[in-house]
């Protein structure tokens, strides 16, 4: 199986010690402003060859100006970018928000992108057409694409139909919903009773049984012991492998 395992950021494991444990991580702070590209070349120059970066797409695309997400961008909204970002809208701000994100994926070298959705994108006629024209046109190359629709007004057959025809791969936590398209399989675990949750042993046996055997899986914990549930996933899937 081609697993790539890691955790949503480092959390408090240094560098090295990751490294030498893990073969993956997805770059959060993408998400709230890309790193200029030296930065991202300098994280990247820092690991091994081989180690992974997956990367969250920056939420001008995704998040509309009401998120308290902007909190953290560390600069006011403009008039024209608080009408425009978000919600994969044909607008020059969300083709901004592609732009840095492209940008930042080539200099990590990262070869999967995810596109995280807030609960307020609903699924609407509106929002179907603008995520269908977004990634109708928008530059693939080599690149995969993970799209996590968090609200629940979602339909499967929707979902499924979306992933589909653009080629997305299907974001979930699997201890909460199953991946509609289980041949690429990204998930992220969030604890099943909370953030503070640690897995136990049967559930990261289960966790096994839902990986492709096919294709690539992405599994990142993103919970209070994630480092460490990341390299007990690990030790499990070398074994069954």
């Amino acid at each position: 199986m081609d697993v790539r395992i890691g955790t949503c950021g480092y959390g408090r494991a240094k560098k090295p010690e990751y490294a030498a444990q893990l073969n993956a991580v997805e770059i959060q702070h993408t998400f709230y402003k890309p790193p200029q590209v030296k930065t991202l070349e300098g994280w990247r120059s820092e690991m091994p060859q081989g180690f992974e970066f997956t990367l969250k797409a920056w939420q001008f695309i995704t998040h509309e100006s009401g998120s308290p997400t902007y909190r953290r961008l560390k600069r006011e909204l403009t008039e024209k970018e608080q009408r425009e970002v978000g919600a994969f809208k044909p607008t020059d701000s969300v083709e901004l928000g592609w732009q840095e994100t492209l940008r930042a994926a080539r200099a990590l070298g990262a070869r999967t992108i995810l596109f995280q959705c807030p609960a307020k994108f609903v699924q609407s006629d509106r929002n179907v057409k603008n995520i269908r024209k977004f990634f109708g046109r928008i530059e693939r190359e080599d690149l995969n694409f993970a799209w996590e629709p968090r609200g629940k007004t979602w339909e499967d057959k929707v979902i499924e139909k979306i992933c589909l025809d653009l080629d997305l791969w299907h974001c979930v936590d699997p201890f909460a919903r199953r991946t509609l398209t289980p041949d690429r399989c990204y998930y992220r675990l969030h604890g099943i009773r909370g953030w503070r949750y640690k897995y136990e042993e049967g559930e990261l046996d289960e966790l096994v049984s839902l990986l492709t055997r096919d294709g690539t899986s992405y599994v990142f914990f993103n919970n209070n012991e994630m480092f460490d549930d990341a390299v007990r996933f690990r030790k499990i899937v070398s074994e069954a492998d």
